[in-house]
Order: C-alpha cells, then sequence, then structure tokens
C-alpha cells in the first residue's frame, strides 16, 4: 500500500511539471527573437572612380521567423521597406539618397515586392557547432537556392551568406557612365538569437 502510495506522489509530481511546461526548455523549435537578432546587408563599391564612392551598410530587422534544432529548420521573413542604409562616415543627405534609390524601382522596388523571405531546405554538419545550410531565398518576386554558413550553439548563431543581384532580377547601380558602381555580388551576416 505504501508503494502504491509513493508511485500516485510520483506520478502526480511529474504530471504537475508536465503540466507547468517544464518541458519546454528541452523543446527544439524556437522563435527568432527579433528585437536581438540582426541582418547586415553589405554592398560593395567598384569601378574606375570607385575610390570616390562607399560601400554600403544596410540593415535589415527581421519581421518573425523560428529555427528547430531537432527539424534542422530555419524560416524568416523581412520586410522590404524596413531595410535601412547604415552607411557610417558619410552624410546623412548621401544616405538618404541611397535609401531612397534602394526602395524605389530600380532596386528592390518595395511597392511590389513588400517581402524578403528565406527556409531552409537542408542542413549539413561541417563540424561541432558548424553546419551549412542550403534554403531559398525569396526576393524582389524571384526564388533562388542561397547556401549560409552558420556556427554557434545553445540558441545563438551567426553566419552568412553570399549572391548576385543579377540573380534575382535586380541590376546592380551604376552612376558616371559605370566609373561608380556597386558589385553584383551581395553579403548578408546575421546574428540570430532565439527566445
Amino acid at each position: 500500500m505504501h508503494l502504491i502510495s509513493m508511485n500516485r506522489a510520483i506520478y502526480i509530481v511529474v504530471l504537475a511539471i508536465v503540466s507547468a511546461g517544464i518541458p519546454c526548455a528541452w523543446a527544439q523549435s524556437r522563435e527568432i527573437n527579433v528585437e536581438k537578432s540582426v541582418l547586415t546587408v553589405r554592398v560593395y563599391k567598384t569601378g574606375l572612380f570607385s575610390a570616390f564612392a562607399h560601400d554600403h551598410e544596410i540593415h535589415a530587422p527581421i519581421q518573425s521567423g523560428s529555427f528547430d534544432q531537432q527539424k534542422r529548420a530555419v524560416e524568416f521573413k523581412v520586410k522590404s521597406a524596413d531595410l535601412k542604409v547604415i552607411d557610417p562616415g558619410v552624410s546623412q543627405g548621401d544616405r538618404d539618397q541611397v535609401q531612397e534609390t534602394m526602395v524605389g524601382p530600380k532596386v528592390l522596388d518595395v511597392a511590389q515586392f513588400p517581402e524578403i523571405a528565406f527556409h531552409s531546405t537542408s542542413i549539413e554538419s561541417k563540424g561541432p557547432d558548424q553546419w551549412s545550410v542550403q534554403g531559398e531565398l525569396s526576393l524582389h518576386g524571384q526564388i533562388h537556392p542561397v547556401q549560409v554558413e552558420v556556427n554557434g550553439a545553445n540558441g545563438h548563431y551567426r553566419g552568412s551568406a553570399r549572391f548576385r543581384q543579377t540573380e534575382f532580377g535586380i541590376t546592380p547601380v551604376s552612376i558616371a557612365g559605370g566609373s561608380i558602381k556597386v558589385k553584383d555580388e551581395v553579403k548578408i551576416e546575421f546574428d540570430i538569437v532565439g527566445r
């Protein structure tokens, strides 16, 4: 009788823990903490007179997203209109001009293509806390494969990816007859934290 009471007490304690949601700490699926996570887009200058131009640094706030360590999946969305040109070391006027060009019809065309999205299709381990993530990037109304190199652990991940603007139907901006322009290749860096 005492053993039955003891087993029942253990069962009640276990049930209470489960009901309280303590096992959620072990859950693999997590939302991205959009307040603590950062996407940075880097666009580099090129051309004969590129010394008179500057590289661009763009902040891309994540609207929503999640990752699942068990299923090896990640996805996120960004509002195109929320991208903001940072470009340290240049005047506010120059930043405003770059911002206007970036969101306008020549580049992102945010009125027609309001969202940028990524979702993984496969994740391959490259060593302790390192992965190569294959996925699909939706940008400027087109979807193309992108490879992302990732490192991190315990819900905090960093990494980068590169792609060409022309792959997504975007013509790199060019001024002064092409003597100053931006490179076709764009680099995205990210620092993602889970909730």
